[in-house]
């Protein structure tokens, strides 16, 4: 049998951190065993969509190289995948479970069930189920549409095996009849999502652990309805710095993929980071290409233990599929970060495109890089004060680099090292005067390495213009 899994977002917000894994991780299982993956919008939720929701979730997705085998967007064998335009499916299991007499119509409005859910919490019951009072209750309310409900049995559990955490089991009495249609006549989350998966297909169920109090329910509908059950896995959640739940609103960590696009991480990088939080590979290799990691996949090495969401090993894994790229693939990375310095040539960016390939965590830093190679820059007087202390330094260096023939970076340190042996400074003494004198800042990556980009002459007219003004 063909595997089947799913990735069905609601268009209530952009792809997140959360949800790219819960999509990564259902495409790696269907491309590992030959299967198909499949993304269903599931926009039921009308008054909280939001306009680019949908559109954000599947060009984020195609940009990580998650693409769904049966296209969400032109339609496939079951037309386009979206819940909102399939309510009159919705609609025929209803009508068949209600004259089956498993589902039944309740006519509370809002304001009584919730006057009924506070007399529960008064007396001391935290969790308090809808009691049940409509069932078997043939006439209307005048003015209210009814909300169609299951009903649940009080004896026995539900249980099923899941595929990340193992027996799982819920006593059907703490269940209680809940809403599978409501009175607007729109479909529940819990109701929608099993007819969509058994009309298309669905084998293998692979969701956030926050879905495990759902699965009872959906279970008792599948029975119901005399569908075989999918197989189950709760992924473990994500845990931010603060060793919580990863929270949207997580002002330390960006949420939503977009953002990392935009910053300039790789989408291989983020592929590569995602697989490996909740599931593990055998062996120490950190870095996989997609073609690996498709293969190697073991959907019986997926963790129920809390996942940690490393920011540093992420800059770390993007660093590393910076450093890999070619000259060309660089250039076209980085690129639209620097198009606003008109000044540098398509050329003078190469050359500090791979000066500084190597140190890159985000592509974003080129921009900070690149403000380096202005025309124009000037000292502050604190720091002038401090160069000038140490003339003696910039003079013994430039000296030394006159004589340099080949100008490359090796060569640079090894005048910067003769200059500090002959003057005996060291540290501090010897790197931050060139590097104030060259560039007008204290701090910054490896001087040697950007001096090496403004090339010898303009190296030597910048220290000499500094020794001539003092």
């Amino acid at each position: 049998m063909t595997r089947r899994l799913r990735y069905a977002p609601s268009p209530t917000g952009k792809l997140h951190i959360g949800g790219a894994r819960t999509a990564l991780l259902n495409y790696l299982i269907a491309k590992n065993t030959g299967g198909k993956f499949i993304i269903r919008i599931e926009d039921t939720d009308i008054s909280r969509n939001i306009n680019d929701g949908e559109l954000n979730q599947i060009k984020n997705l195609a940009w990580l190289g998650i693409k769904a085998d049966e296209d969400p967007i032109k339609g496939g064998k079951f037309g386009p995948y979206r819940q909102t335009e399939r309510l009159n499916i919705y609609n025929k299991y209803v009508d068949e479970l209600l004259e089956k007499g498993i589902a039944y119509k309740c006519w509370c409005t809002p304001e009584e069930l919730n006057k009924e859910r506070e007399k529960e919490i008064a007396k001391g019951n935290p969790s308090p189920k809808y009691s049940g009072r409509c069932y078997g209750r043939k006439e209307g309310v005048k003015g209210v549409k009814p909300s169609i409900r299951i009903k649940v049995p009080t004896e026995g559990e539900v249980k099923w095996d899941d595929g990340v955490r193992g027996i799982i089991s819920f006593p059907k009495k703490d269940i209680g009849d809940w809403v599978i249609r409501k009175s607007n006549g729109i479909p529940t989350y819990n109701f929608a999502v099993v007819i969509d998966d058994h009309l298309m297909e669905i084998t293998d169920v692979l969701r956030g652990e926050e879905h495990i109090s759902n699965t009872p329910k959906q279970i008792l509908l599948y029975e119901a309805l005399g569908w075989d059950i999918p197989k189950f896995f709760h992924l473990s959640i994500i845990q931010g710095e603060d060793r919580k739940k990863l929270s949207k609103r997580d002002e330390k960590t960006l949420q939503f993929i977009h953002l990392y696009k935009e910053r300039g991480y790789l989408p291989e990088a983020i592929f590569n980071f995602l697989s490996l939080l909740g599931w593990s590979p055998e062996g120490e290799k950190e870095i996989f290409s997609k073609e690996e990691l498709i293969k190697i996949f073991d959907e019986n090495r997926l963790s129920k233990a809390p996942s940690f969401f490393d920011i540093k090993k992420l800059l770390w894994t993007n660093n590393q599929y910076i450093k890999e790229l070619n000259e060309k693939d660089l250039q076209k990375f980085l690129n639209p970060f620097v198009k606003n310095f008109r000044y540098l040539s398509q050329e003078q960016k190469n050359l500090i495109f791979k000066t500084f390939q190597p140190q890159l965590k985000e592509g974003i830093e080129i921009i900070e890089l690149t403000e380096l190679f202005v025309e124009e820059y000037s000292v502050e007087n604190e720091l002038k004060e401090f160069v000038e202390e140490n003339i003696n330094t910039i003079k013994d260096f430039l000296k030394r680099i006159k004589k340099i023939k080949k100008w490359e970076v090796n060569q640079i340190k090894s005048a910067m090292l003769k200059t500090g042996s002959s003057l005996n400074v060291k540290g501090r003494n010897l790197m931050m005067p060139i590097r104030i004198a060259t560039t007008g800042k204290k701090s910054g990556p490896d001087i040697a390495s950007v001096l090496r980009v403004f090339g010898k002459e303009k190296t030597i007219l910048r220290l000499e213009k500094f020794i001539n003004e003092d």
